[in-house]
C-alpha cells in the first residue's frame, strides 16, 4: 500500500473512531445555524457548544475570538464556521504533535510508562512493541506493574504475540527489582528499546509516588540518563479528568509526553486539544480502535479536520 493511501485508510480509521466527538460538535454548529449572520448570541451558543464538547474555557475562547475577527456581522454556513475552527485547533496542536524517536546510540532507549490502571496502558506498550520490532528494532519489556497479577499477565500475552523478551517477576515483587533486572538484560541482549510498564493505583498516591521515584532511581544506577521517555497513557473516553490525571503524574515523575487511547469509545476527543493549551506536553500518539494499526503517530491537522467533520 502506497503512503498516501496509508494516509487515506488512517484518516478514515480516525474519522470514524471521532464520529461520536464530531457528531456532537458537528450537529451543535449545524443546530445553531445553517447559514446566517454571526452576531454575539451565536458567538455565545457556539462557545458554549466548545465548552461542553471538552475543548476547554481557554480554547472556546480563542477560537471564538479567532471567528468573531474574521466572520462577525457577515453570512456564515456552519461549514466555514468548522473550517475556521479546524485550521485554529490545528495550530494549537501543531507544537505538541511529536512522534517518539528511537535513539539507536542509547541502547537501550529506556521507556517508562504511566497511567491509572484501565486507561490501556499496558495494550499500548504491546502496541509499541509491535511498531518498533516491525521496524527491525529489538524489544525488551518489563512487567514493572506486579502489583496486579492481570497486568503481568497481559504483558506476557504481548511478549508472546509479538516475539518479545518479557522481564517478570511474582507478584507483589518490588517494581524497582524488576527495572533494574530489565535495564541489565537490555544491556547485555543489546536491545534497542526497554519498555517499562508501571502501576497506576492512584487511590495509592503517596505509595505510587515512592514507587515510580525508586524505579527512576534504580534506572538511573546502571543508566544515568534514563528514562529517556516518561510516557503517560490517557484513557480518551475520561474528558476533564485527564487534566487531573497529567497533573498528578507530572508531580509524581517526569512526563515527557503523552498517548491517548479509546478515542473510537468517547464524545470527548476534544480534551486534546484543551490538555495541548493547557500543559503542552507532546503528543505521541492517538488510539481509535484494538488493532496494532489503530494506534498512530499524532497528527494536527487530521486530527483537526476529523474533530470538525471535514473530508
Amino acid at each position: 500500500m502506497s503512503s498516501d493511501n496509508i494516509q487515506k485508510s488512517w484518516f478514515s480509521r480516525l474519522k470514524e473512531g471521532l464520529s461520536a466527538s464530531s457528531n456532537k460538535v458537528v450537529s451543535g454548529i449545524t443546530g445553531i445555524f445553517t447559514e446566517k449572520q454571526l452576531d454575539e448570541e451565536t458567538l455565545e451558543q457556539l462557545e458554549d457548544l466548545l465548552i461542553s464538547s471538552d475543548l476547554g474555557v481557554n480554547v472556546a475562547n480563542r477560537l471564538i475570538k479567532t471567528l468573531s475577527e474574521h466572520k462577525f456581522d457577515k453570512q456564515v454556513s456552519d461549514r466555514e464556521v468548522r473550517e475556521t475552527f479546524a485550521k485554529d485547533i490545528e495550530l494549537i496542536l501543531e507544537p505538541v504533535a511529536k512522534p517518539i524517536l528511537i535513539e539507536q546510540s542509547l541502547k537501550p532507549h529506556v521507556i517508562l510508562v504511566c497511567g491509572v490502571n484501565g486507561s490501556g496502558k499496558t495494550t499500548t506498550i504491546g502496541k509499541l512493541a509491535q511498531q518498533w520490532k516491525a521496524e527491525g528494532k529489538s524489544v525488551c519489556l518489563a512487567a514493572g506493574d506486579t502489583f496486579r497479577a492481570a497486568a503481568i499477565e497481559q504483558l506476557k500475552v504481548w511478549g508472546e504475540r509479538t516475539q518479545t523478551p518479557v522481564i517478570i517477576q511474582p507478584q507483589g515483587t518490588d517494581p524497582a527489582a524488576v527495572a533494574y533486572d530489565a535495564v541489565k538484560k537490555s544491556i547485555d541482549d543489546n536491545h534497542d528499546v526497554l519498555i517499562i510498564d508501571t502501576a497506576g493505583r492512584l487511590q495509592n498516591r503517596a505509595e505510587l509516588m515512592d514507587e515510580l521515584a525508586k524505579i527512576v532511581r534504580v534506572i538511573q544506577k546502571t543508566l544515568p540518563e534514563a528514562p529517556h521517555n516518561c510516557l503517560l497513557v490517557l484513557d480518551g473516553t475520561v474528558g476533564q479528568n485527564a487534566h487531573s490525571q497529567v497533573a498528578t503524574f507530572k508531580e509524581m515523575v517526569n512526563v515527557t509526553g503523552l498517548i491517548v487511547t479509546k478515542l473510537d469509545g468517547s464524545a470527548r476527543g476534544g480534551i486534546i486539544v484543551a490538555l495541548a493549551e493547557k500543559f503542552a506536553l507532546p503528543v505521541h500518539a492517538v488510539g481509535v480502535g484494538e488493532a496494532i494499526e489503530d494506534l498512530r503517530a499524532f497528527d494536527p491537522k487530521i486530527f483537526a479536520q476529523s474533530l470538525m467533520g471535514l473530508d
